[in-house]
């Protein structure tokens, strides 16, 4: 069992689930139960699964949400580049968010191959 809150990939995932929140603040009402909604479910998620995979005593428990948080990496983006292509966010939100997304997904897949859960 690790302290999770002393991981730098937590702490990441963490920030991109705010800025994630931050983006959505600006979508229409009528998508409060649709992308918004999505995306930031899955950003919470990303750091969600990362605390309880270091809360669980086995390599292979933290492996599998690990693999459940890069999972949830590859939704948000899904999701970032539809918005994109409904022009609810702009081509820079777009482009830092697809940015910090393959920051968290390398710490993540690096977090696992240090701890030989990959």
């Amino acid at each position: 069992m690790r302290d999770f809150t002393d991981l730098r990939v937590w702490q990441r995932a963490r920030c991109l689930s705010s800025h994630c929140h931050d983006i959505t603040k600006s979508f229409p009402a009528s998508e409060r139960y649709g992308l918004t909604s999505q995306i930031r479910r899955c950003a919470v998620s990303v750091a969600a699964n990362i605390a309880e995979g270091c809360g669980r005593e086995t390599p292979a428990d933290l492996r599998r949400f690990l693999h459940i948080s890069a999972g949830s990496l590859s939704e948000l983006e899904s999701h970032l580049l539809i918005c994109s292509d409904l022009g609810l966010i702009s081509q820079e939100e777009l482009r830092s968010s697809r940015a910090e997304i393959r920051t968290v997904r390398r710490m993540v897949h690096g977090f696992a191959t240090k701890t030989q859960a990959w």
